[in-house]
């Protein structure tokens, strides 16, 4: 599907999908604690101020509480004018959460001009995607690190889906299923589409190409593959240097777009990306970049 004028119009406004990263801003409303699979390297267990990692958050907020949040925000004359996004992260999947679908309603009927954006696994996007649509959901990010399920055995211990629990190869069958179909009917509801990939040396570098080609073909605007951090499961697997990195994302571009710029942010981030406004500090002292 082709990229409408209104569709690049917005992705220059959103700096997670290539927009100007330095000038605009986003929000994430950590209204989602609930997940429905577990990844290998997932830990939300602890927090600390400096800590920018996904699943991370000082305080989970209610949808009423969410609102409340992006008020105070939009009405800083220093960060308001920046924010661009409003996104939900997390800490959990957004999908396995009903308050993310509350949390959208609020935020499109009283602040409308805000681009609206999720980051989930896929495991229930085909059964939530009408709705997301319904919310006009304008940029969607799926984490996809495996087609072969046999490698997403490895990265995924199990997943909870329609009730029951799934585990091993069968459990990576259905999550990848979903997560292409998915993908698939994001795009024909125009939905701007970008794939997380995280890089899992020994694990799922031979996928890397593979997810490029998939998404490509399915309409994906973006790729963005991430380091792995150590930590759960794969806390002994060494990241990929960033000279292996930065090789693995310039042989990807040459089969879709790449985004450079993530920070893996938490599920709390507010403002510029590398400059957000730290828990507990008031809004005035957002450091912004040059």
């Amino acid at each position: 599907m082709a990229t409408s004028c209104d569709q690049l119009k917005k992705i220059q406004g959103h700096p997670c999908f290539g927009g100007n990263h330095q000038k605009n801003g986003r929000m994430h409303l950590a209204v989602a604690p609930r997940c429905n699979i577990k990844c290998g390297y997932c830990s939300r267990k602890h927090d600390c101020a400096n800590e920018s990692r996904p699943g991370v958050t000082s305080r989970l907020i209610t949808p009423a509480e969410a609102i409340l949040k992006v008020r105070e925000v939009m009405a800083s004359p220093l960060v308001g004018p920046i924010i661009k996004v409003i996104g939900i992260a997390g800490p959990g999947d957004p999908l396995a959460n009903e308050e993310t679908f509350e949390t959208f309603r609020l935020v499109g009927e009283e602040f409308p001009n805000l681009i609206k954006c999720m980051s989930t696994n896929g495991l229930m996007l085909p059964d939530a995607i009408d709705r997301l649509h319904g919310l006009e959901l304008h940029s969607l990010t799926v984490t996809l690190n495996a087609l072969d399920p046999a490698v997403g055995a490895r990265i995924y211990s199990h997943i909870n889906y329609n009730g029951k629990r799934y585990s091993g190869i069968e459990a990576a069958e259905i999550l990848v299923a979903n997560q292409l179909e998915g993908i698939r009917r994001a795009v024909g509801y125009g939905m701007t589409v970008k794939v997380n990939t995280v890089y899992i040396p020994g694990v799922n570098e031979d996928q890397v190409p593979l997810i490029g080609r998939k998404i490509k073909e399915l309409g994906a605007f973006v790729m963005n593959i991430m380091p792995l951090i150590p930590q759960a499961d794969f806390a002994h697997v060494a990241p990929p240097s960033p000279e292996a990195l930065d090789a693995v994302r310039k042989r990807n571009e040459l089969i879709i777009g790449q985004f450079k710029h993530c920070r893996q942010c938490r599920a709390d981030a507010v403002g510029l990306i590398g400059h957000d406004v730290k828990a507990g500090e008031p809004l005035h002292a957002l450091p912004l970049a040059m």
